[in-house]
């Protein structure tokens, strides 16, 4: 791979790095975002709306009716976007949450939820744009990689040709005009060369004539 392939690719992992340490930093949180991937919070939340989770909330001011993120207690192997329900304990604060299509909590995912399962609240819901998501998965998200790093391997060849082809018009034109100044060195040289000839037969001619003159005055 050329410099400037290798200079393109870091350029974008560093910019997508840059962004996504930016938003976990604004949102106080190590993913601020997630997708909706059950129907339990039908009509409130659809499957595949993305939510924008605020981890700065502190667990502390969580209060019924808020919509959080949380690790399920049992296991910690899923990560739930319920209602909160109920406030079941203060000391250490414990609460229960609930679907709005789901007709009851779930023991062991709804609750008990403490502050080491809290992710965030939601902030903001994105509408269906989860949907994306599903065109990422393999083999599309490879595909998309390969025609992004086709795209500049095109560009950077692109480039060296365009670059090629300026250097050579320049080494061209370059010729062209040092050609063009060695005719007229040529032709200034012959102009002299000539200018010289005419002064040294003239001289000459001169000389001749005082000669002559001089032997017409001897006789």
């Amino acid at each position: 791979m050329s410099k400037g392939i290798i200079k393109d690719i870091l350029i974008v992992a560093i910019g997508v790095l840059a962004i996504w340490i930016g938003l976990q930093v604004a949102f106080g949180t190590q993913n601020p975002f997630y997708v909706v991937a059950s129907g339990s919070m039908i009509p409130v939340l659809q499957v595949y709306d993305v939510l924008i989770v605020q981890g700065h909330e502190p667990f502390e001011d969580i209060k019924v009716g808020d919509v959080i993120v949380f690790n399920r207690p049992s296991g910690h192997d899923r990560v739930i976007v319920h209602r909160v329900a109920s406030i079941i304990n203060d000391d250490p604060k414990t609460i229960r949450t609930q679907g709005d299509a789901n007709p009851a909590s779930i023991p062991g995912t709804d609750f008990p939820i403490t502050k080491e399962e809290y992710i965030g609240k939601v902030a903001y819901v994105i509408p269906q744009i989860g949907y994306v998501t599903q065109i990422l998965k393999p083999p599309m998200n490879y595909i998309i990689i390969v025609i992004v790093v086709g795209i500049m391997i095109v560009k950077q060849i692109s480039k060296k040709k365009n670059d090629k082809g300026l250097n050579i018009n320049n080494l061209f034109t370059k010729n062209n005009s040092e050609q063009t100044e060695n005719h007229f060195s040529e032709l200034d040289t012959l102009e002299k060369d000539k200018e010289y000839s005419t002064h040294v037969e003239s001289k000459l001619l001169d000389e001749d004539n005082s000669k002559n003159n001089s032997d017409k005055e001897q006789k």
